[in-house]
């Protein structure tokens, strides 16, 4: 299948984005309505989208945009209306993470299969070689993806002990999306649905024995109060995006657009790094190490780092091209498989195998 002549998306290498002008020419002003992050805590909003969406958007225009900035929490999303809204121009502007979008758009959920890649570099260049396949599906939806971001590593907490993946045979894990659902199950594990909110109490209880977050979501959470050991490999990143309303996006003013795509752009990079970043800090925050410990609140009660062994990296690997792989293709389609060989497998190092 060909997939040439795709454009470079946003977050392509440097020289290849979208410079943001030093100023917006006078013009009619906008009023942006945003809903991006879960909540209005977490680094991703309090450390990118205010700065940017909310603060330097308007400064930078001199007054003439403005971006009424908002979460799902506020809005009483649970993150999966995000596609709608943003298609029926309810939003101009929406985020949520690909997983939960991709009941709508199943090409989205190749973006960030569970275990393809434990390195974040890998995970981005994926994420942009992706993007312009992901946004010629998203047409027919009147949606377009301007970034593509990750939450810190998404890894295993659990309330007993561990040495490696094979001790999670049996046990109760908390999972959300179908790859990670796909994982558990092929390292022996049992997958339960638990909305985030609900962890917590799920693990104190012993409803769930494990549950797999961003190692910063479950040192905000406090995760560390009803678990003792927390894993360093990364199963996933949680990639999440931004998207426009189609429509609305091609009918704006070029230059404001051009002013856009600059905001996107730095924001890319500086949400890239923040995951980056987040990932070691929660595990720093989680395991009680206060002078590396920057960004998440610290664990008043210190959990046990479990580091990944080869045997667990080369399990995770298998699992990925016995169960992950095919179960995305059979929910996607064999053209699926087509574009995953065609524009991952360079960069993965792992190819699907009809």
């Amino acid at each position: 299948m060909a997939l040439l002549g795709l454009a470079a998306p946003l977050g392509a290498p440097p020289g290849a984005q979208a410079q943001m002008p030093a100023s917006l020419p006078d013009g009619p002003k906008l009023r942006i309505v945003a809903v991006t992050q879960p909540l209005p805590t977490q680094p991703q909003y309090t450390r990118v989208d205010v700065p940017y969406l909310r603060e330097a958007l308007t400064q930078r225009s001199n007054g003439r945009l403005t971006v009424q900035l908002g979460t799902h929490a506020e809005r009483n999303l649970s993150g999966n209306e995000i596609v709608r809204l943003v298609r029926s121009g309810q939003v101009d502007i929406g985020a949520g993470t690909l997983s939960t979008l991709s009941g709508d758009v199943p090409i989205l959920d190749g973006i960030d299969l569970s275990g393809l890649t434990p390195d974040i570099g890998k995970a981005r260049r994926i994420a942009e070689a992706l993007l312009p396949v992901a946004n010629k599906e998203l047409e027919r939806f009147n949606t377009k993806l301007v970034l593509l971001y990750p939450f810190p590593a998404q890894v295993l907490f659990c309330r007993q002990p561990f040495q490696s993946l094979a001790d999670m045979k049996g046990r109760k894990i908390r999972t959300f999306g179908n790859s990670l659902v796909d994982l558990v199950n092929t390292i022996g594990g049992q997958p339960i649905s638990i909305g985030f909110p609900e962890v917590y109490s799920a693990l104190e209880r012993g409803v769930a024995d494990c549950a797999v977050t961003g190692t910063g979501s479950g040192a905000s959470a406090k995760w560390p109060e009803v678990t003792t050991h927390i894993s360093d490999l990364p199963l996933s990143w949680a990639v999440a995006g931004y998207m426009v309303n189609l429509s609305w996006w091609n009918r704006l003013d070029p230059q404001v657009r051009g002013f856009l795509e600059g905001t996107f752009a730095e924001m890319n990079d500086k949400l890239w790094a923040l995951g980056d970043a987040a990932t070691r800090d929660g595990i720093d925050c989680s395991i009680g190490k206060a002078e590396a410990c920057k960004i998440h609140p610290l664990a008043a009660k210190p959990m046990t780092e479990v580091k990944a062994t080869e045997a667990d990296r080369a399990l995770v690997r298998e699992a990925v091209q016995s169960t992950v792989l095919p179960g995305f293709v059979k929910r996607c389609g064999a053209r699926c498989g087509e574009i995953f060989n065609q524009v991952v497998a360079p960069i993965a190092g792992v190819e699907y195998r009809p």
